[in-house]
């Protein structure tokens, strides 16, 4: 999946909002995680402003379904 292709992907999730588009927007950074690493989730975290959306902060791990802070 491409950064642009993730990106308009979380837009519609993060436009929602709530439990169940939070789940679909973890499946996706874990996603972008595997093809484009940690720093790329960082970048998108902070360009969508999923904290505020979702309560991912920069520096989580998406791994499947589940969001891992470390230090947490």
């Amino acid at each position: 999946m491409t950064i642009d292709r993730a990106r308009e992907l979380l837009q519609v999730q993060a436009g929602f909002g709530g439990f169940y588009n939070a789940n679909s927007a973890k499946l996706i950074l874990a996603e972008v995680t595997r093809e484009h690493g940690q720093t790329a989730v960082d970048a998108l975290i902070r360009d969508l402003n999923l904290e505020s959306i979702f309560g991912f902060k920069p520096g989580t791990r998406f791994e499947g379904g589940l969001a891992i802070r470390d230090g947490a």
